[in-house]
């Protein structure tokens, strides 16, 4: 993937970032107004975690820029690992933030006064609904940029914005059940919401670290790795074949089998072309090695099936 290439994927994550952030400062102040007026501990806190996206985008965008940092001299593999120490930030402030909201529904739950909490008013039935269209649209929006430039960040980032909306899911659902008789169904919501907000951040939490660990690619990525592979004329097998995780990037190392009567040059050259067919059909390939074997014998079933694919 060239530089320009890697330019214009942040700049289409910053456009899409800023637009974020401004839907949502919108989104949690029009909320919390809301849930203030209408006496909605349910909105109140969903509120609040519209908020918490502001900053979780504000962390993906610092992400985005420091990993889209050319190599230098102190990091010759590049920067991208650093996107994954953010998000692993995002993940521990987003579970704090989830486990106070939950607290604070489970202290009023195990009060039993249910009397004492205030019954929500139809402002917050109203902003729960506008909540749960305009998050919506903001996954879908983010969604569709992600697949654009294939940013793990920026899908992140989407399913903060779906997690918003079911959130606000549990919360037009308690507020539906405080008006009819069932107070405690508003705070029970605001548990229900931390819930979401827990799993999130436990899934970016994992996310980041199998990315920072090295992590192989799925068993889907590796098999069209190896169909590409056997495509080019020359390749007789493939000795091995490893995928990492580095960032939101790929590298990978195969080591080929050609004909060991070839001259360097044709064995360099076979090399060249599964070398080039991997970096342009896979995209997120950063780095791909290529180390030629003399072919050792007959080919296996497997691999004589995957040639003849």
């Amino acid at each position: 993937m060239s530089q320009q290439e890697t330019d214009t994927q942040k700049k289409v994550a910053m456009k899409v970032s800023r637009v974020s952030i401004i839907v949502n400062l919108l989104l949690s102040a029009g909320k919390l107004l809301a849930g203030i007026i209408a006496n909605s501990g349910a909105m109140i806190s969903d509120a609040i975690h519209s908020a918490s996206d502001v900053f979780s985008t504000i962390i993906v965008m610092i992400g985005i820029h420091i990993s889209s940092k050319k190599a230098d001299k102190e990091h010759p593999y590049g920067h991208e690992r650093l996107e994954c120490v953010a998000a692993i930030v995002l993940a521990v402030v987003l579970f704090a933030t989830g486990a106070g909201i939950g607290w604070s529904g489970i202290e009023k739950i195990i009060s039993g006064n249910s009397s004492s909490i205030a019954v929500p008013g139809m402002l917050a039935l109203a902003a729960a609904i506008i909540s749960i269209v305009v998050k919506e649209w903001m996954y879908w929006y983010t969604k569709i940029a992600a697949d654009k430039i294939h940013s793990s960040a920026l899908k992140a980032d989407a399913w903060h914005h779906r997690s918003d909306a079911l959130s606000s899911i549990g919360a037009l659902i308690g507020i539906i059940g405080a008006r009819m008789g069932y107070p405690v169904l508003d705070p029970l919501a605001s548990v229900l919401i931390c819930a979401f907000i827990l799993k999130a951040a436990i899934d970016i939490f994992m996310d980041a670290v199998n990315k920072m660990v090295d992590k192989a690619c799925d068993d889907s990525v590796v098999d069209a790795l190896q169909k590409c592979i056997y495509s080019q004329n020359g390749v007789l097998g493939i000795s091995s074949l490893q995928t990492r995780m580095f960032g939101s990037k790929i590298y990978v190392d195969v080591e080929i089998e050609a004909d060991g009567k070839q001259t360097l040059i044709e064995a360099h050259d076979i090399a060249q072309k599964v070398h080039d067919a991997i970096e342009k059909e896979f995209v997120l390939v950063k780095h791909c090695m290529v180390h030629v074997n003399p072919y050792k014998g007959k080919t296996s079933e497997a691999e004589v099936s995957e040639k003849e694919k």
